[in-house]
């Protein structure tokens, strides 16, 4: 050990992989997605620094590296002087079975060093369906599957995102997770790591885990016991250790005026899913729907100002030459001030082929005034509203206080702002739902473009219907929920399509995609499962299971004879973690991970669902008194602040 934190895990070979890795690539489709070199990418001395991160999206490069996540955390890590952050991403199957062959380790795309080099290997799941490709990246990268096989010479595996608020599946290969933002996370815990190196790694790997542990914000699981019921129901989750807390918290970070990232977006130079500079305009979101693990997760509502929005266009349209603005968040028009962000940003890039658009629009937040500000840069984007349900029952139960009038007003006011196709996305399999409800959207899309062709005068009009399968996720009030089987979910959209295809009043003006059920229950299956899923991830992993997101590799098979196998071990069955309905007194998988959220506030809101009792949003009413903010020491930061986006200095041509 020396002065700079030189420890056994730093002399693992670092030379890049990229000599053996450029052999392969001529034999692999898309070989440009793992060269790296992109615009804004960083690579350090590996000598020169202390603390070492390689960061995932579980997925292909072209859907991971748009993620806003790990570019934020890649910048935010890479500011500090001792401290270094790559990236990798899921290997495609031909180059998997290539780089068995040939024994070439998973690597970064940045400077292609092999993952098992660093110290940290943080991943982000958005999804449960990246879980079989964890394995496949720890596999090639020769790192112990299960966390208790790992020592000194493994890097430690945090896990983060929407699905880390239940980790339960994946607690047997991962050693923390972070619930919650992770600005803030990811410099705490690299200090604990740098001050660990500096001391000479004492008490080695259950030292620096029992650090992390004590934070009090980073989950560890293997400090923590399950016991079960005779029936299969969890009875406790205990630590099994003193110093260690019952309860870990989120990390929800405030004030994000302070955290403009990314500052220099990361430009793709293989085609990605997402190729624009996004900037999240806020975080959070309190319009409480109630199928919503987002909105739930991320209160409370914190706003960007104004001023830092268009600052933060202005230098990342400077630092990366994209000609697209994204504003993101979980519902982008409920910005206090996104009229005046909207008209600013319109002002701005006039003339200068920017366009904008808003991923996330409500249905009862779009208006003409959006609508021509989101035009005038001559581009429209895709344009997507999302009733959810498709009766007015079921929205009322989901919470998504949307009448059948608004959603035509606001679509006609689309089409009479030059859109010609709009996208509508709803729900199947939601509780209490009946084949009715679900047919109720072939009605309302007829509405919809009947409402439109009277308005505009053209029959040019085109109306997408979208249809996703509900999944009960943890932290909501539908965490009791049982979820529609397949056959249901199936059985009703298969009718709905027929009832579109036959509707001859509306010709092909109407298109229905949806993906069919299977998917969603494996989904349903790792979303609330337990410690004792883990067993069938392995189990459909060793047997080939490779991007459970992508309808190509997905093997709903696969999952439903892995689960055959393993679950009937400890008397469980699929349907045990899908359709069964929980009752209120039952200790949940993630009931020890506190998103701030009261559970009794959640059951009453369940209770309030299906009651079809509607819950306002406590931006703008008295607080119902979720938990969140009194918890988690945190509050609503909305404006108007009044002020003005900062002007365009137009420099002047001399002819």
């Amino acid at each position: 050990m020396n002065e700079r934190g030189i420890t056994e895990r730093d002399n693992v070979s670092v030379e890049s992989v990229f000599p053996r890795l450029e052999a392969l690539l001529p034999k692999v489709q898309k070989p440009i997605q793992y060269v790296g070199g992109e615009l804004n990418a960083v690579v350090k001395n590996w000598e020169d620094t202390v603390v070492r991160w390689a960061l995932m999206y579980p997925d292909a490069y072209e859907v991971g590296q748009p993620n806003q996540g790990v570019q934020i955390l890649y910048e935010v890590l890479n500011e500090l002087p001792d401290v270094l952050a790559e990236r990798t991403y899921s290997v495609w199957p031909d180059l998997e079975k290539l780089m068995r062959e040939h024994k070439v380790p998973q690597f970064t795309v940045d400077a292609h060093r092999p993952l098992g080099a660093f110290d940290l290997f943080g991943v982000s799941f958005s999804t449960e369906l990246g879980y079989t490709n964890l394995l496949t990246a720890l596999d090639l990268a020769g790192i112990p599957l299960e966390a208790r096989d790992r020592d000194e010479t493994h890097p430690v595996l945090v896990a983060g995102g929407h699905a880390a608020f239940n980790p339960e599946p994946i607690a047997d290969f991962i050693d923390a997770a972070v619930l919650g933002d992770g600005e803030e996370a990811v410099l705490e815990i690299t200090e604990i790591v740098r001050a660990w190196k500096l001391e000479g790694c004492p008490g080695g790997r259950d030292e620096l885990l029992l650090r992390l542990a004590r934070t009090e914000s980073v989950y560890v699981p293997k400090f923590y016991d399950v016991d079960y019921l005779p029936d299969g129901r969890i009875q406790r989750v205990v630590p099994n250790r003193a110093d260690v807390p019952f309860r870990v918290h989120k990390r929800t970070t405030m004030d994000l005026d302070a955290w403009p990232y990314p500052k220099k977006p990361l430009v793709p130079l293989a085609e990605t899913v997402h190729e624009r500079y996004a900037v999240e305009i806020f975080r959070g979101c309190t319009r409480g729907c109630r199928f919503c693990q987002a909105g739930m997760i991320t209160r409370p509502v914190r706003e960007r100002s104004i001023t830092t929005i268009g600052e933060m266009v202005d230098n990342g349209l400077k630092e990366s030459g994209f000609s697209e603005v994204g504003l993101l968040s979980l519902s982008s028009a409920d910005h206090s001030e996104i009229a005046e962000v909207a008209r600013g940003l319109a002002d701005r890039y006039e003339g200068q082929n920017v366009g904008l658009s808003l991923p996330s629009t409500r249905v009862d937040a779009f208006n003409v005034e959006l609508a021509d500000e989101l035009t005038r840069g001559g581009k429209r984007s895709g344009l997507t509203f999302a009733p959810e349900g498709g009766s007015e029952r079921i929205r009322k139960l989901i919470n998504k206080m949307v009448t059948e009038e608004d959603l035509i007003r606001t679509v006609v006011t689309a089409y009479k702002g030059g859109w010609r196709n709009v996208k509508l996305y709803f729900m199947c399999g939601l509780p209490t739902e009946t084949d009715e409800d679900v047919m109720q959207i072939a009605r309302l899309a007829k509405n919809v473009i009947q409402a439109g062709r009277e308005a505009t005068g053209t029959r040019d009009l085109k109306c997408t219907v979208s249809i996703g399968a509900f999944v009960p996720k943890p932290h909501t009030p539908f965490q009791w929920a049982p979820q529609a089987d397949v056959e249901t979910v199936n059985r009703r959209l298969k009718a709905l399509k027929a009832a579109v295809v036959a509707d001859k009043s509306i010709g092909r003006a109407v298109g229905v995609r949806y993906h069919d059920g299977e998917p969603s229950m494996v989904e349903g299956l790792l979303s609330r499962g337990d410690r004792r899923v883990g067993a069938v991830i392995r189990k459909v992993w060793e047997q080939g299971g490779r991007f459970d997101g992508w309808s190509e590799y997905f093997s709903y098979r696969l999952w439903m004879d892995s689960a055959a196998e393993v679950l009937p071990g400890f008397g469980l069955d699929v349907e045990w973690y899908t359709t069964r309905e929980r009752g209120e007194a039952e200790v949940l998988p993630w009931d020890h991970l506190d998103s701030g959220l009261d559970k009794e506030w959640l059951w009453q809101d369940w209770q309030d669902a299906v009651n079809e009792v509607e819950v306002e949003d406590c931006r703008w009413t008295p607080c119902f008194d979720c938990g969140v903010c009194p918890t988690m020491d945190t509050q609503i930061q909305i404006g108007p602040t009044g002020k003005k986006m900062l002007p365009l200095i137009v420099k002047q041509v001399v002819g």
